[in-house]
């Protein structure tokens, strides 16, 4: 995964998609349409909105997605996603992961699609291979993810000013691409089509299990008796977390860290007693922890092996 630099795609080079402009011009202004009014959705084309370009219709099933839509995307009508397509010069597919192939085929299967439009979907795990019906349609195909949580709020609108946007596309069409992302206000990534999958794992263990993880120290420390978990996690976890950014497997403290084989073993007896549901997960993270401190050179060999010796015992056990 690669970055572009900001003014590099600043102007987007000729298509022939409808819309959009010859090299060296401003980006045209565009009719679109967003399916799936939901969180993410209905942020992106209240983004679009502000940045000039026409939003027509928008398809959204919930009472919160129309609720969403009214707040977002004021005056916006609610219409069947056939007809979405039927009004947009670019199309927004914001919809669960699961239920993107089946929708843009079953929309080419309508003879919804049309040459010359353009149609980006926003799932991380997705390329340009499950908008494969559209392009055979005539469809310029993109692939923008936001790597960023989304509340469905108007002020997510702001949160995506220099918000990372994994970008996948055909090279020559990678200048639209990355110009629709900084016309929201993000910041474009190139993420090659072979390296989806793997860039969003990487981004929902890093926000997933993050939030798990942090839930269950907070629920340990409510079982140890602390009533204000995060007043005495914030402190903490902040300064990991930075450190962690600024210097990876660098910023490892704590007892695998030092090696101490005791106080591990401390631990898995404690939460073995009082907390059970807890010790897999801390097995397999203190196991991955010694692994990494090893290859990182925070461990020796011979500080690192009593500990995987410790916690292969513990899973074996279990």
């Amino acid at each position: 995964m690669t970055v572009g630099p900001r003014a590099a795609a600043a102007a987007p080079s000729a298509v022939p998609a409808a819309g959009l402009p010859p090299a060296g011009r401003a980006p045209a202004r565009l009719r679109v349409g967003v399916i799936g009014a939901g969180r993410v959705g209905a942020v992106l084309g209240a983004a679009l909105a502000a940045a000039g370009h026409e939003v027509v219709a928008a398809a959204g099933l919930s009472a919160a997605s129309r609720a969403r839509a009214a707040r977002l995307l004021p005056g916006v009508p609610l219409v069947p996603a056939e007809e979405v397509v039927a009004a947009g010069d670019l199309v927004v597919l914001a919809v669960p992961d699961d239920t993107l192939a089946g929708l843009v085929a079953g929309l080419a299967g309508t003879g919804a699609w049309r040459l010359g439009q353009l149609a980006f979907h926003t799932s991380g795990a997705a390329g340009l291979a499950v908008l494969a019906p559209a392009e055979d349609a005539g469809v310029l195909p993109l692939a923008l993810h936001p790597a960023m949580t989304f509340t469905g709020a108007p002020e997510d609108v702001h949160r995506l000013l220099a918000a990372p946007f994994g970008v996948t596309s055909r090279p020559e069409h990678r200048p639209v691409a990355e110009a629709l992302v900084l016309e929201m206000g993000g910041e474009p990534w190139w993420v090659a089509e072979a390296d989806r999958g793997l860039y969003h794992a990487a981004l929902a263990s890093g926000a997933n299990h993050l939030v798990t993880l942090v839930a269950e120290a907070a629920d340990l420390l409510r079982t140890a008796g602390v009533e204000e978990p995060a007043r005495v996690l914030t402190p903490l976890l902040t300064a990991a977390l930075d450190g962690a950014l600024r210097g990876g497997d660098r910023a490892l403290t704590g007892p695998v860290s030092r090696g101490d084989v005791g106080t591990v073993a401390a631990h898995l007896q404690t939460l073995g007693e009082r907390a059970p549901d807890a010790v897999d997960a801390y097995v397999a993270l203190a196991r991955r922890t010694t692994e990494r401190a090893l290859a990182a050179g925070r461990l020796r060999p011979h500080e690192g092996a009593p500990l995987l010796d410790l916690l292969r015992a513990e899973e074996a056990a279990r």
